[in-house]
């Protein structure tokens, strides 16, 4: 019901403003639809295809895709450009659309032939074009400003798990399946989703952009969940490993809520 009614405003909302250029959000959000009913369908029947869930994760790391590619080289750019001159990143143009067309290709094979070689080579392309847009946006200029930065890390989880998805699908013995998926989930999802509700929450109540000791734990504590799955899922001291992502996955969304709970429940500044 949630993403339904989600839907449902974000195309007023395109439609009221004539915004054509967010159509693709909606669509986005309509595949999680689609993956969520599909789903708990699959529960209700019984069915192990597990399409409902790649769906579902697919097309959150389409989101981060578009979103991130318009959000990461805008914020570094507005970032650098007050610091000495140097390379700034490059905008959006066809190296990209063709990294989010070959990206879209390679989830959609994975979604419906999860460990077929086509979906290995679309993968290792989707990586290669990833991997290429986040080295045009810069990101060894902004180690200075947290805020900036973790944007970056959380965006390279994506082309890590295409990587980790074709590694997986040529040599299934040595690399677990489901590598790529905690890059993904575990990575890319759980750092860019701190990354961008703690610049949302300063910027909307009326916070100096500035991040914090406190808040540059909460990031650190992200990464490590992540890295910390992901050294679970080669089976490298897997137990040790999945408690400490588990805590640390904890201790950076428990320690948003202490850190911006009380900006979020009182009057904008």
């Amino acid at each position: 019901v949630f993403l339904a009614l989600l839907g449902i405003v974000i195309a007023r909302e395109i439609i009221v403003g004539d915004n054509r250029r967010n159509l693709k959000v909606l669509v986005v959000i309509v595949l999680l639809l689609i993956g969520n009913a599909l789903f708990h369908l699959e529960i209700m029947f019984d069915s192990a295809g597990g399409y409902g869930e790649r769906i579902g994760i697919a097309a959150i790391v389409l989101l981060i895709m578009l979103i991130g590619g318009r959000i990461i080289p805008s914020f570094t750019r507005n970032w650098l450009v007050r610091r000495p001159p140097g390379r700034l990143p490059v905008p959006f143009g066809k190296f990209d659309a063709v990294a989010m067309f070959v990206s879209a290709a390679a989830l959609a094979s994975w979604i419906f032939n999860p460990a077929s070689l086509p979906t290995a080579l679309l993968a290792m392309a989707a990586f290669i074009g990833n991997a290429g847009r986040l080295v045009r946006w810069a990101g060894e200029r902004v180690s200075a400003e947290p805020l900036v930065l973790i944007l970056h890390i959380g965006y390279a989880f994506v082309p890590f798990g295409f990587l980790l998805l074709a590694l997986s699908i040529v040599d299934p013995q040595h690399l677990a399946p489901a590598s790529a998926l905690h890059g993904w989930t575990a990575g890319a999802i759980g750092v860019m989703t701190l990354a961008v509700m703690t610049r949302a929450t300063l910027g909307h109540t009326g916070q100096p952009l500035r991040a914090t000791r406190a808040i540059q734990f909460v990031y650190a504590a992200s990464v490590v969940a992540g890295l910390a799955r992901l050294i679970a899922a080669f089976g490298i001291v897997r137990d040790p490993m999945l408690q400490l992502s588990a805590i640390a996955w904890v201790l950076a969304f428990g320690g948003f809520v202490v850190i911006y709970g009380p900006f979020l429940i009182r009057r904008r500044s």
